[in-house]
């Protein structure tokens, strides 16, 4: 916007907004920054998911980002890494919802009781961590579909038969055999991810403006050192959430791989140490922009609707 922000009121503690920022903004503002996040890096989170896998197919093997998005769009056609979006949309927007809603309350309620009116990376760290087990308990079924349709050589030719036959020939707990795994790498994720964030901005934007920049390098700067330390988890619940087929044949596993602790096994036995960093540099190379441009949207909608609130009944 081409006029400058209010500057902060006086006790205000987040990023210079009026205080009394309603819920209903916290999850319009959050709806819009998740559907935003997860779709305009979604090609990039195909290709990680691919990079994953633990016995790719020889076609499926990739040395880069770049070579596997340009591989996947020659050889398998323009539209191939955005396979299975539109669940990821549909998942996205409430999770995000709650996810910023949940967030905001506890972040605020906590940081008067650990640091009375300051702003506490403890409170930070736990606000971040139980919001988590909102967001995923809607975004665990979404995430099951679109990384089975994100794999190489996918069966299911939509979302709709992917569901249908993952419910049929394995049930209803399929989408959530990797809940424990998900919420294992989240808690952590989230927690490293809040608590740089805010970190950051005490030190780029101490007086908490709403400032785009700021918050675009915070983003950035919290979402690589969080995807880069939860890395071991997400190839473990990729591994749950695929159940690959070629990697459990080699084992002699039959049925279905279920638990934290059998992924973590299955992940060494095939891959050693370097298999839990499989995939490190796509896993990072996504969250930097995506986390950005989750914050920057958020910060945003936040600012504009409390304000035009504000503007509304003045």
């Amino acid at each position: 916007p081409a006029a400058a922000p209010a500057p902060p009121m006086e006790g205000e503690e987040y990023e210079s907004l009026p205080s009394g920022a309603s819920l209903g903004t916290h999850m319009m503002a959050g709806a819009v920054a998740g559907i935003m996040e997860h779709t305009v890096m979604y090609p990039v989170d195909s290709v990680k998911t691919r990079m994953q896998s633990l016995q790719p197919d020889p076609k499926a093997q990739y040395r880069s980002v770049y070579e596997a998005l340009k591989k996947i769009v020659l050889t398998e056609g323009f539209w191939r890494p955005l396979r299975g979006i539109n669940v990821t949309m549909l998942g996205a927007g409430p999770a995000h919802a709650m996810y910023f809603a949940c967030y905001e309350k506890m972040k605020k309620s906590l940081s008067d009781t650990f640091q009375h009116g300051g702003n506490s990376h403890l409170a930070n760290g736990v606000a971040g961590s139980v919001a988590t087990l909102l967001h995923d308990a809607v975004m665990n079924p979404a995430e099951v579909v679109k990384q089975r349709m994100q794999m190489f050589n996918s069966p299911y030719k939509s979302v709709l038969a992917c569901i249908r036959t993952v419910q049929k020939t394995e049930g209803f707990g399929a989408f959530y055999r990797s809940y424990t795994t998900q919420l294992t790498m989240n808690v952590p994720f989230q927690a490293i991810h809040f608590i740089t964030y805010e970190f950051m901005q005490e030190q780029i934007n101490p007086h908490r403006e709403y400032n785009p920049r700021s918050h675009i390098v915070s983003g950035a700067v919290a979402g690589a050192v969080a995807a880069a330390a939860t890395t071991p988890l997400d190839v473990c619940k990729t591994l749950l959430n695929t159940q690959e087929n070629m990697a459990l044949s080699s084992m002699n596993i039959s049925g279905h791989l279920s638990g934290m602790v059998n992924a973590f096994k299955t992940v060494y036995q095939l891959g050693g140490i370097s298999g839990y960093f499989r995939g490190v540099q796509a896993r990072v190379i996504y969250q930097m922009p995506s986390t950005a441009i989750a914050w920057s949207v958020y910060e945003f909608f936040k600012y504009f609707l409390t304000k035009r609130k504000l503007e509304k009944r003045t």
